[in-house]
């Protein structure tokens, strides 16, 4: 929970009070210092998210790199994203289901990944601490031949998020599978050399300018999270355009 000096409480948690502007990680000295991560030569690369839309935020560019080099993709949904608006009177929960599914679809078309097979567990939103067992269980068999596993970091400030991380890098381990972990909210809470991230463990994708705005493209896919639903404060943007600044960079960055 995030307080103030004298006590009181005024956001939830970390992700809901204010967060870092990009211009504070734009100026960063420290991006030259990751080391490049070199992505696999060829094979089938797993991603594992914990909503629909978390796969392009936070690994887009590299989806999209990966199919330019003609690897196999499949993305994991662990949810299904509906509660991503809970008190919304325009969209139902099950409304969202399907807008998200096909949010998720058109945005990997952009990228290119349009072959990528996607599959939903159908996980409770907010609930994969509560089945993250079942999540890696079903994970395995998927990871299985894989030559890269990725998930959402496990120290990402969100429950759904650093399940699914857990659940993720287990089954690449049963696997015998190369895993690593993405950022998606750390870039809202944390801030350049935060004592926090293993920035000894992180490595970042170079995406090239064409790339780069195919990753622009397809963010754009997600309209129930980028814009409002409609008029109210209970449709607002999940992710306004402070918070896709951070995924909009020509580099992404994984943790190993």
């Amino acid at each position: 929970m995030t307080t103030h000096t004298d006590g009181t409480a005024p956001y939830a948690d970390a992700i809901q009070a204010p967060g870092t502007d990009e211009s504070v990680w734009e100026a960063w000295a420290g991006w030259d210092g990751l080391p490049e991560f070199p992505l696999p030569p060829r094979g089938r690369v797993v991603v594992v998210a914990a909503h629909p839309d978390d796969e392009v935020l936070g690994l887009g560019g590299t989806l999209a790199r990966l199919a330019d080099a003609g690897h196999r993709l499949t993305v994991v949904s662990v949810t299904d994203g509906e509660g991503s608006h809970p008190h919304s009177r325009v969209l139902s929960p099950e409304e969202l289901v399907r807008v998200r599914a096909e949010e998720t679809r058109t945005a990997l078309g952009r990228l290119g990944a349009g072959d990528a097979g996607i599959v939903r567990l159908h996980v409770p939103d907010s609930g994969v601490h509560r089945h993250e067992e079942e999540v890696r269980r079903a994970l395995v068999p998927l990871c299985a031949g894989a030559d890269l596993v990725a998930a959402p970091w496990t120290g990402d400030v969100h429950s759904d998020h650093e399940a699914a991380g857990r659940a993720g890098r287990a089954a690449a381990r049963e696997a015998g599978a190369r895993f690593a972990e993405y950022p998606v909210w750390m870039w809202h809470w944390a801030r350049p050399d935060d004592p926090r991230v293993p920035w000894d463990r992180a490595a970042r994708l170079t995406l090239p300018a064409g790339i780069q705005a195919r990753k622009r493209h397809a963010v754009d896919a997600f309209a129930s999270q980028i814009r409002p639903l409609g008029p109210g404060p209970e449709e607002a943007a999940v992710l306004p355009p402070e918070e896709l600044a951070h995924h909009l960079r020509p580099r992404e960055v994984v943790f190993l």
